[in-house]
């Protein structure tokens, strides 16, 4: 994947949340087969968040855990959850989603991921298994999940924008 074509997201979310994040914190690098291994045994199969920093590398936190913690406060190329299964090769993607309040990555964010996990020798499928898309409302600014194309803010009902403006 083209780094210099990818997006970064820069963090959205409350900044109580970014004042929380510890100079350098971040989440656990998984660029080795190895790596992920030791992950998946400290995580089990539980779903977990994990974010795509801006030189395209995964890293993973506990599910419980912010995305901006995650990357260290940084922006990233793509945020959301993720499960793991194994495989007679190896690890592959169980789910996948760009779900992150605090980055409102988009669909388009998925050849970032992609990469990523490739990188990792993560077997994965040909794009998010549950893709969301975020929309701030003009009107109250509040940050919307968009759900069955209803383009609608959640607090106050005005018409939320067609495009995705960050």
């Amino acid at each position: 994947m083209d780094q210099a074509a990818a997006r970064l997201y820069r963090y959205i979310g409350p900044p109580e949340l970014l004042a929380t994040v510890a100079p350098g914190q971040s989440g656990r690098l998984l660029d080795s087969a190895q790596a992920v291994r030791a992950w998946v045994a400290q995580v089990g199969g539980e779903p977990f968040t994990y974010v795509v920093n801006a030189a395209g590398r995964l890293l993973a936190a506990d599910r419980r855990s912010e995305h901006v913690a995650c990357a260290g406060g940084r922006d990233v190329l793509g945020a959301g959850e993720l499960s793991l299964r194994g495989t007679a090769t190896g690890w592959a993607v169980a789910e996948v989603s760009n779900q992150s309040t605090g980055y409102a990555p988009e669909p388009a964010s998925w050849p970032a991921v992609a990469a990523a996990l490739d990188h990792a020798g993560i077997a994965h499928p040909g794009g998010f298994t549950a893709a969301f898309d975020f929309r701030r409302c003009p009107a109250c600014t509040e940050l919307n999940l968009v759900k069955d194309g209803d383009y609608t803010c959640c607090l106050c009902e005005a018409p939320l924008p067609a495009r995705w403006h960050g």
